[in-house]
């Protein structure tokens, strides 16, 4: 988690760090953009992407959630620092298009 926390931010001079809903959000100009938590069900941490629901792979999961998704992590393995990369990016690249 704490690599993830500093992965996110020296993504973008933009993003900055808040505490919502008792959990680290990530904004992008003051507005949502991902956050980090632990899924209840599964036991593993994920990143939650705000407006997942612009973004298409195949490793996200929408459950019941109209507007986000998330990537569930295996906490014995390596983070896929590629794929939350590309999927960051996206995130980063859908919030600055719904801001335009």
């Amino acid at each position: 988690m704490i690599f993830l926390r500093e992965h996110i931010l020296q993504l973008d001079a933009g993003i900055t760090e808040a505490w919502k809903y008792r959990m680290p959000f990530y904004c992008y100009r003051d507005k949502m953009f991902c956050y980090l938590w632990v899924h209840k069900k599964y036991k593993q941490p994920y990143v939650g992407f705000v407006d997942g629901h612009m973004l298409e792979h195949p490793d996200l999961l929408e459950e019941k959630r109209a507007r986000m998704k998330i990537l569930l992590l295996d906490p014995t393995r390596d983070v896929p620092v590629a794929k939350v990369s590309k999927l960051l990016r996206a995130a980063l690249k859908a919030r600055q298009r719904l801001d335009s």
